[in-house]
C-alpha cells in the first residue's frame, strides 16, 4: 500500500534549493531556502536572510547544507552556484531575523551543486562541490579548534585530470573498492580513497564510463541486494532516465557495470535520496523531476512533473507517486530538496523547492 501525502504551499519563491534545521534554537525545525527562512512549525512567518544573485531564471544558490561553521552553537549553511565560481557560507546571527552575513569558502569554478560527506571519518562532513568543467576534484574541510568550527575551510585537491579532461556532470560518494572507505564517483570512473585520504594519493579507475550528459548529484552508492558490494543509482538530470548499475568483476578482476532501468520514461532526475520513508526499516529511493532544469531547452522539460519514491523489491524497483501531473498543477523537487520529520510524527516529510515554488509534503503514513 502506498503512503499518503498532504501537500502544503509555503511560498511562490523559485529558489531551487532548500534545507531543514532549527534556525532559532526553539527546538522546532525551520525551512531555509534562497533568501529566506520560514519559521516552523507552520512555516508561515518568513524572514529575510540576504540577497541571492539572480541569473535569468536561476539563482546562484544550488545547495543548503546545515553546519555550525564558526562554532557558536547556531547552525549556519553552505551554498554555491554556477555563476559565483565559489562556495559560500551564510552565518546565522544572534538574531536570525536579521540579515545573515555571507562568507567565501574558496574558489571552485562553476558549481553544479554541492553535497557533504564525511570522507575521513572524523565526524564532521567535508563539503564536495560538483564542478563539471574543472580538472581538479577538490573538497573543503572545516578547520576546527577544540572540536568546534573556526569559520574557515581548507581546500584539498584529491586528484587532477590531465590537460583536456574534466570531472564532468555528476557526483557520488561511497565504498566502491570494498575497503570501507569513502570513494568519490564521477561519470567516467571513480577515485579510490586511500587509507590516509589527506596524505596519500587517490587512484583513478576509469571503468564506469556512464553515457550521461548530466548525471545526477548525487549518484547514490548503496548495497541493494545485500551481497556486500555497492551498486550505483544514477538519474539523468538533463534528459530521460533513472538507472541502477550492478558491479561485475571478470575472472581477471576487471570491474564493469551492468545497467538496469528503473524509470526510462521520465526526465530531469537531478537530486536523489536514499532514506526509509515508510518506516519498514529499509531505505527507499526518493527523487523527482527538476522543473525547467535548463529552462525548457531539453528533452522532457515540458512533460508532466512529479515526485516519487521507489521501493526495492529484491530484483528491481516499484514506483510510488508522491505527486504527479501537469505543470502548474503538480510539483517537482528542485536541485536540492530535503527530508525531515517536521512534526515529530516519526515519519519523514519532504520539502520541495524549485522554479515551481516551495512546498511541504507531509507524510501521512499508510
Amino acid at each position: 500500500m502506498p503512503l499518503k501525502w498532504r501537500r502544503v504551499w509555503i511560498a511562490d519563491e523559485t529558489y531551487e534549493s532548500a534545507g531543514v534545521f532549527d534556525v532559532d534554537g526553539d527546538g522546532v525545525l525551520d525551512v531555509v531556502s534562497g533568501a529566506f527562512w520560514y519559521q516552523g512549525p507552520d512555516f508561515r512567518r518568513k524572514h529575510f536572510i540576504g540577497a541571492v544573485r539572480a541569473e535569468g531564471e536561476y539563482f546562484d544558490d544550488f545547495s543548503t547544507i546545515a553546519m555550525d561553521v564558526n562554532g557558536d552553537g547556531r547552525p549556519d549553511y553552505i551554498t554555491g552556484g554556477w555563476w559565483g565560481n565559489a562556495l559560500r557560507w551564510r552565518e546565522n546571527p544572534a538574531d536570525p531575523t536579521k540579515p545573515w552575513p555571507e562568507h567565501s569558502m574558496g574558489e571552485t569554478g562553476n558549481v553544479e551543486t554541492t553535497r557533504a560527506w564525511d570522507i575521513d571519518g572524523c565526524g564532521v562532513p567535508e563539503i564536495v562541490p560538483n564542478t563539471p568543467g574543472r580538472r581538479d576534484v577538490s573538497l573543503f574541510k572545516l578547520k576546527t579548534q577544540g572540536g568546534k568550527g573556526t569559520g574557515a575551510f581548507e581546500k584539498i585537491t584529491v586528484y587532477e585530470f590531465p590537460e583536456g579532461q574534466a570531472q564532468g556532470h555528476g557526483l557520488g560518494c561511497g565504498d566502491i573498492a570494498g575497503h570501507g572507505r569513502m570513494d568519490i564517483v564521477l561519470t567516467r570512473g571513480w577515485l579510490e580513497c586511500p587509507a590516509k585520504p589527506w596524505q596519500e594519493p587517490w587512484t583513478w579507475h576509469p571503468d564506469l564510463q556512464l553515457d550521461w550528459g548530466g548525471a545526477s548529484v548525487p549518484m547514490l552508492v548503496v548495497d541493494l541486494n545485500g551481497d556486500g558490494r555497492n551498486e550505483l543509482i544514477v538519474g539523468n538530470g538533463h534528459g530521460y532516465g533513472l538507472t541502477w548499475y550492478e558491479p561485475q568483476r571478470s575472472a581477471a578482476g576487471v570491474l564493469s557495470w551492468r545497467p538496469h532501468p528503473i524509470d526510462p520514461f521520465n526526465a530531469q532526475y537531478h537530486d536523489l535520496m536514499w532514506a526509509d520513508i515508510d518506516g519498514d526499516g529499509k531505505p527507499e529511493l526518493v527523487t523527482g523531476k527538476r522543473h525547467r532544469a535548463h529552462c525548457g531547452h531539453e528533452a522532457g522539460e515540458w512533460d508532466d512533473v512529479g515526485i516519487y519514491y521507489f521501493k526495492w523489491t529484491g530484483e528491481g524497483f516499484a514506483k510510488q507517486v508522491i505527486d504527479y501531473g501537469p505543470i502548474g498543477e503538480s510539483k517537482g523537487c528542485g536541485i536540492h530538496f530535503a527530508l525531515a520529520d517536521l512534526r515529530g510524527s516519526g515519519r519523514l516529510d519532504l520539502v520541495a523547492p524549485g522554479k515551481d515554488g516551495l512546498y511541504v509534503y507531509y507524510n501521512e503514513g499508510l
